[in-house]
């Protein structure tokens, strides 16, 4: 009886290291997907970023808030890969696995909260705004970096076993809400402020959780499922193409093009004008642009600027071009050479102005300046009128 005891004892301890064995060889082969998705994302973001640096407006906060999240998001996923030594506890790969983890859950807010200060810009246009909620999003972070130091000793986010395995810990949740509060903060703030936004903008900035969010839902619902980080950077991506790399040649205030842009578009105009067909340029000055900013402060002479430009956008056909030329200064190109068309549209901006100022709740009246031209072909430069 006691050998069959015996028997019965190797063969209960047998089947539990097949089953470890099983569940650390399924790991490494986590291991390894992980890393190659990690790595590929790495490498897309890195692309990103050589390209994002080619941008001319490098001292505005949009730009700064971007590249600050592509390489936090960089960072993240280096990060991901060594939280992810699971199942070795020779050498060092429990340390590893610790600090990796540790790290990961330390830094999971601060990427939303980047994110909300790029939001927070996109509808404010002005740094001065993301203050409001500053105290809140530091709060946040600050009560998941004090609980992620108690998970150490309490395991409430996650614990790591014995055999270097990792566990969800009871508040695993918790650190996973004020990651989703974040993330529902920005795209609360888009919705509300839809009217602020470039229109073109709209769509990239609201698609930004999307991925995210369904990544959290799945990781949640199914463990194991680490694609929250890589579905990042599919939103970043598409931030990158819709905005970023638009912003390249667009205002970053008024959402219209900017000077860059217009010189090389004037360049191209001149480039194809014949004897038959040329074009014309409207120049416009914003009146008492001054006055409005000393008077009522540089956030109204912001609005006075963006309604300036929606109104000069609304007035032109789909085919036309309109660029922010200097401070208070914008520039159109018609593609028209006839003279009577072109006083029709100057006559359309004057009206436009003048509904405007009659339905107005601001404190001031907008009104412009207009000089405009015909590009003549055989003489190359404009005829004014």
């Amino acid at each position: 009886m006691v050998v069959g005891k015996t028997r019965i004892k190797y063969l209960s301890q047998s089947k539990i290291k097949i089953k470890r064995l099983g569940k650390i060889g399924s790991v490494t082969l986590s291991f390894l997907s992980n890393m190659i998705i990690n790595v590929y994302s790495i490498i897309l973001l890195f692309i990103i970023y050589l390209q994002s640096m080619k941008n001319t407006e490098k001292e505005s906060s949009q730009y700064k808030i971007y590249m600050k999240i592509l390489l936090t998001t960089m960072l993240m996923l280096v990060i991901d890969i060594l939280s992810r030594f699971d199942g070795k506890t020779c050498t060092i790969y429990p340390l590893i696995n610790h600090i990796g983890n540790f790290l990961i859950f330390l830094l999971s807010p601060i990427l939303p909260s980047l994110w909300l200060r790029y939001v927070y810009y996109q509808v404010y246009k002005n740094v001065k705004h993301i203050k409001e909620l500053t105290y809140t999003v530091y709060l946040l972070n600050v009560v998941n970096a004090v609980m992620l130091v108690l998970t150490q000793f309490n395991g409430w986010f996650y614990y790591i076993d014995s055999d270097n395995i990792y566990h969800r810990g009871p508040l695993f949740l918790v650190s996973a809400s004020i990651t989703g509060a974040l993330l529902l903060v920005a795209y609360a703030l888009i919705v509300v402020n839809r009217e602020k936004i470039v229109e073109k903008y709209y769509f990239s900035l609201a698609f930004f959780a999307v991925p995210p969010f369904v990544c959290i839902i799945l990781q949640i619902l199914f463990y194991g499922v680490p694609l929250i980080l890589n579905s990042v950077v599919l939103s970043l991506f598409i931030v990158f193409i819709n905005i970023q790399n638009r912003s390249m040649d667009t205002d970053f205030l008024t959402g219209v093009n900017n000077r860059k842009k217009l010189e090389i578009y004037l360049k191209g105009k001149v480039s194809t004008s014949t004897k038959n067909k040329t074009f014309s340029a409207i120049m416009i000055d914003l009146d008492n642009f001054k006055a409005i900013n000393d008077i009522y402060g540089h956030d109204m002479g912001d609005t006075a600027l963006q309604t300036s430009a929606k109104l000069l956008s609304s007035c032109i056909r789909a085919t036309d071009f309109i660029a922010r030329y200097g401070g208070d200064e914008f520039f159109i190109v018609l593609d028209t050479s006839n003279s009577d068309e072109l006083e029709d549209i100057v006559s359309r901006i004057d009206d436009c102005i003048k509904k405007y100022n009659e339905s107005s709740v601001q404190p001031y009246e907008l009104s412009f300046s207009m000089g405009y031209a015909i590009y003549n072909y055989n003489s190359h430069s404009f005829i004014v009128k």
